[in-house]
């Protein structure tokens, strides 16, 4: 019997990109015909005409499933609720903006074949390919993602990989209402092999992750894997108490000596200073103490408005189903 692999597509507003890609896809399978292959494309609340797309497309290609989400939650949770509703042997994840080479997925299954768990592609551009503020954004983000979380993420690491039905099986038992999965999968461990791409020019749109997006993102990873923002403040905090404290004796000096002790401007920057320190440490224990209220509250991480799979096998823990329709 064939091994069945499924196709992970998170898609958001990708109307001009689904038919290129998943006609690509149709003459991929057919040439990789020694495996059965599925794709489930999880349109994330999209505003445009996806959905009506997806659904002419689905009646085209029987192997073509889609899931809608009943608003935007974001593209990782989108990921996952895909990889949840997933039946093939191995789980493969891609963009639907076509920048992710589909002729990489066999590279991706001899490694799966010679026993390695999850196999990534992280993106190798040349340097003058991006601009000096892309660069940099990058750099920070996966060298204090890295750090802050000890999960070792190379550079340009990307959603574009295949991870074996084991691996999609616990990925599944994650209930948390934000996640950030490049780093979710560099925690679960396993026999891991990176593979470096170069990634193709996206056709239609543009990219959605900003300087604010990518800030959004290390702030999920990192509190989601790790407290050290929390004993950073600590050490912080008795950084500068130890530091202060050196401000004593020219205080007991000035008043020994007559020494008026100047400086209204100095003051006020000193107070200014340690007030906005005081509220970054303050907004640092804010967000996890709003990670531990979210996720105490009883709601699913995604709701499905409607799909085209058959047999659903989400259970109501994860998700409600509002709408279920049939080939």
């Amino acid at each position: 019997m064939k091994k069945l692999i499924t196709l992970v597509v998170p898609a958001y507003n990708e109307q001009h990109n689904l038919p290129k890609l998943i006609q690509d896809l149709a003459v991929f399978f057919r040439q990789l015909s020694r495996y059965q292959f599925e794709c489930i494309v999880v349109d994330d609340g999209s505003t445009d005409q996806s959905r009506e797309i997806l659904i002419e497309l689905s009646s085209a290609y029987p192997w073509l499933y889609y899931i809608f989400l009943s608003k935007n939650f974001g593209k990782d949770i989108a990921m996952k609720a895909g990889i949840d509703q997933a039946r093939g042997d191995a789980v493969i994840t891609l963009d639907a903006d076509g920048q992710h080479p589909i002729s990489l997925i066999p590279v991706f299954i001899e490694a799966w074949e010679q026993g390695y768990d999850i196999v990534y592609a992280y993106r190798e551009v040349p340097i003058e390919s991006y601009s000096f503020m892309q660069r940099v954004r990058s750099a920070l983000f996966y060298s204090i993602a890295s750090k802050l979380t000890d999960l070792h993420m190379e550079r340009g690491l990307s959603d574009f990989r295949l991870i074996d039905r084991k691996v999609a099986q616990i990925v599944s038992t994650f209930q948390d209402k934000e996640l950030f999965l490049r780093a979710v999968f560099k925690w679960v461990g396993f026999r891991q092999k990176a593979i470096p791409y170069m990634p193709l020019e996206r056709l239609h749109g543009h990219t959605r992750y900003t300087l604010r997006s990518l800030i959004r993102l290390s702030l999920q990873g990192i509190t989601l894997f790790s407290v050290k923002p929390l004993n950073m403040a600590i050490y912080l905090g008795l950084s500068i108490s130890l530091l202060s404290s050196l401000y004593i004796p020219y205080v007991i000096w000035s008043i020994l000596y007559n020494h008026p002790i100047s400086g209204w401007a100095s003051m006020i920057v000193t107070i200014a200073f340690f007030g906005g320190l005081q509220l970054m440490i303050l907004g640092i224990i804010g967000i996890y103490i709003g990670k531990l209220f979210i996720q105490s509250r009883y709601q699913p991480p995604y709701i499905i408005q409607a799909t085209n799979i058959v047999s659903s096998s989400i259970p109501l823990s994860s998700s409600f189903t509002n709408t279920l329709t049939s080939k």
